[in-house]
């Protein structure tokens, strides 16, 4: 008996480390760490129904096909081109008719965002962070993401921090560097007088702060928030949040936690070349760009991206997450609805592109930007009270401002002394 149960054990736990085994190389296949994009994996097609989103998805060759066909058949009837002027003269009204109906309770809170994009963080918080315990109410994650946070999140957070920006990185006045080009960066005379500058440029909303967030499309403040909740009490950090939607910056403005201290809400149109930020050029750590460029004309999206990336420091990263070719938003649409290839609009008169991560790529490059991580994820999306599946696909990216200041240091100090 003693042999049979020592049996069972054994072949318990070789089945165990097969199937992490099989995981593991699922992951590396796809070059995709266990963190980001979650690690829920449907193996048992019999308990679809038990969660509520399942992670890291493989399409089969059909699925892709149908998927292609219904965007085709979708698209074969396009929205009439005085309609289509309407839809982008009036693109705000729409918008905040949008938040004027729904306020704030369409969205969830984003609180996954410090799962996936850990760099929201300065480094300092982001090792403190990893040490706190985190109540429910912060690590409750919306459906429509459906991550789950592990007490070893952050833990697999650094080894991707690691593993893109070395071991050895360190953040000097907000930028990401490894040991020598800390070496090169404060043996520079004009690093050192940096702080010293700083005190010449005009003042600002945030001009006293040394770690610098813009929210792009803001809304009734999901992303906000949850930042605001972890960044409130670190000292040096300010974060911008912008929305051409009046309505929108009204909620931010007007919600209990909002504070002009740490935060500034303005009303901004990123495409609007010629309309100013309420601040210099070249200060921003991060960019937070999540599901807002699909809202916007593709033929006004690289124009959107070659702005924003100006307004990063050298080292900055602009975060992206957003809607993906063949989602199922955009394969329920019904004819009539299509504005221009993967281009529609919704019956609140509101518009959605779906991209590839190609397009992604394309774009920030030609922005000037190194890509740092640039996925798709695909998810199956239940509905366990309707027994309806739903594949999702959103397009997950990171991108970072190239050193210009350590390569051409006269010429980046001439443009800015701070930057």
């Amino acid at each position: 008996m003693g042999s049979l149960n020592t049996t069972n054990f054994i072949t318990r736990l070789s089945a165990l480390c097969l199937r992490k085994t099989k995981m593991q190389h699922r992951h590396q296949s796809n070059r995709r760490p266990r963190v980001p994009l979650g690690s829920r994996i449907l193996t048992d097609p019999s308990k679809v129904f038990e969660h509520n989103m399942w992670d890291h998805m493989q399409w089969s060759q059909e699925e892709e096909e149908n998927a292609k066909k219904k965007a085709t058949e979708n698209s074969l009837v396009k929205v009439q081109s005085e309609d289509q002027d309407k839809y982008e003269r009036e693109a705000s009204k729409y918008w905040n008719e949008f938040y004027k109906t729904h306020k704030n309770n369409f969205f969830k809170d984003r609180n996954w965002l410090f799962l996936e994009f850990p760099e929201i963080l300065p480094e300092k918080r982001r090792e403190e962070f990893k040490t706190e315990k985190i109540s429910l109410e912060h690590t409750k994650i919306n459906n429509d993401n459906s991550f789950t946070l592990k007490n070893g999140m952050f833990e697999e957070g650094e080894k991707y921090w690691e593993k893109n920006y070395g071991s050895g990185s360190t953040a000097v006045q907000g930028y990401v560097y490894n040991k020598n080009q800390v070496k090169a960066l404060t043996a520079n005379p004009q690093g050192k007088k940096c702080g010293e500058e700083l005190g010449k440029v005009e003042s600002f909303p945030g001009c006293d702060a040394t770690y610098r967030i813009l929210e792009v499309g803001c809304g009734a403040g999901n992303s906000v928030f949850p930042i605001l909740k972890v960044l409130c009490n670190t000292p040096g950090t300010f974060l911008y949040c912008c929305d051409f939607a009046s309505g929108a910056v009204e909620l931010v403005k007007s919600h209990s936690s909002y504070n002009s201290a740490w935060c500034s809400a303005f009303v901004h149109d990123v495409c609007d070349d010629a309309l100013p930020y309420p601040f210099p050029d070249e200060i921003l750590d991060v960019i937070l760009l999540v599901f807002v460029l699909s809202t916007i004309h593709p033929d006004r999206m690289q124009g959107v991206v070659n702005r924003l990336a100006k307004l990063l420091k050298p080292g900055g990263m602009l975060l992206f997450r957003d809607y993906g070719r063949y989602d199922t938003a955009q394969l329920r649409f019904k004819e009539g609805h299509c504005l221009s290839e993967n281009f529609y609009v919704r019956g609140d008169g509101t518009r959605v592109y779906f991209f590839t991560k190609d397009e992604v790529w394309n774009m920030f490059t030609l922005a000037g930007l190194t890509e740092v991580q640039n996925l798709v994820d695909r998810r199956l999306q239940v509905n366990r009270k309707k027994k309806v599946k739903m594949q999702r696909v959103w397009i997950q990216s990171k991108f970072q401002k190239p050193l210009q200041s350590l390569r051409n240091p006269e010429e980046s100090t001439k443009r800015h002394p701070c930057k």
